[in-house]
């Protein structure tokens, strides 16, 4: 056996929503180097077209969707033009998603409501239209969700929408391992803590109210640092390909053991 074959992706066929966002950019180079087929999709048609164009310079077959995967019917097309544009949909990656953050008191019900939208109603659509393809297929597929460290810890600082969003993620994740293993489809989830992306860039500057907060931060991180993009493209291309066969209902933490302490 050739170990290196376990993560071949090659000519298979992915589709990715929140492609325009940090996790769904890394998700799709990484895929895209891999030599997967990418169904692109995301709300932002500038920022959509520029990471397609980017992979299709990087040689993949690439086609964009601007939409997002917000209603039953929205996620069925989404796999839809995987399926008419390749002939198959083998790998989901469900990137899109939000976060709102503050106090409860502060917060309105309609934004506690859009965020478990986005995070939660979305990953569990867009799950759902792409078991009902891959099961038709009869060939099993992957399907990777994205959660965060806030599901399994909480947060003081406003956080009761995101946290309680990824938890539900998570348990997602977990029923519907356990729901579709006969079926050879996988489904896990990446749980990354702060990696750099343009929301979070401020925290590896060098000003002192940025060192402030990572040097606390830090302080809960063995590994000594914050998360590079390439520190989830490792997992993802594992997650994506058969070396994952044997892992259902897992959540991935990305985090240099922020969890584990």
């Amino acid at each position: 056996m050739d170990p290196l074959s376990m993560f071949a992706v090659t000519g298979k066929v992915a589709l990715i929503t929140g492609a325009s966002g940090a996790f769904g950019m890394v998700a799709a180079r990484t895929l895209a180097a891999a030599g997967c087929r990418l169904v692109l999709a995301a709300g932002n048609g500038a920022a959509l077209k520029e990471i397609a164009d980017e992979c299709r310079a990087a040689g993949a077959e690439v086609i964009e969707v601007n939409n997002r995967p917000d209603t039953p019917k929205a996620c069925a097309s989404l796999v839809g033009s995987a399926v008419e544009a390749f002939g198959s949909l083998d790998i989901l990656v469900v990137a899109s998603g939000m976060n709102k953050v503050a106090k409860i008191e502060d917060m309105a019900p309609e934004t506690f409501q859009s965020v478990m939208d986005a995070n939660v109603t979305q990953s569990w659509l867009l799950a759902r239209a792409a078991t009902t393809q891959m099961k038709a297929q009869g060939a099993g597929g992957k399907i990777v969700l994205v959660s965060s460290a806030r599901g399994l810890l909480g947060h003081p600082a406003g956080y009761t929408a995101y946290c309680a969003s990824k938890a539900a993620v998570d348990g997602i994740t977990k029923a519907l391992g356990c729901e579709l293993g006969p079926t050879g489809i996988t489904v896990n989830a990446i749980a990354p803590t702060v990696f750099r992306s343009p929301l979070t860039a401020w925290m590896f500057e060098d000003s002192e109210a940025a060192k402030t907060v990572r040097t606390g931060f830090l302080s809960r991180v063995p590994k000594g640092r914050l998360g590079e993009p390439e520190d989830l493209a490792g997992p993802l291309l594992f997650l994506a390909s058969k070396a994952s066969d044997f892992y259902t209902g897992h959540i991935l933490y990305a985090d240099g053991g922020y969890t584990a302490g």
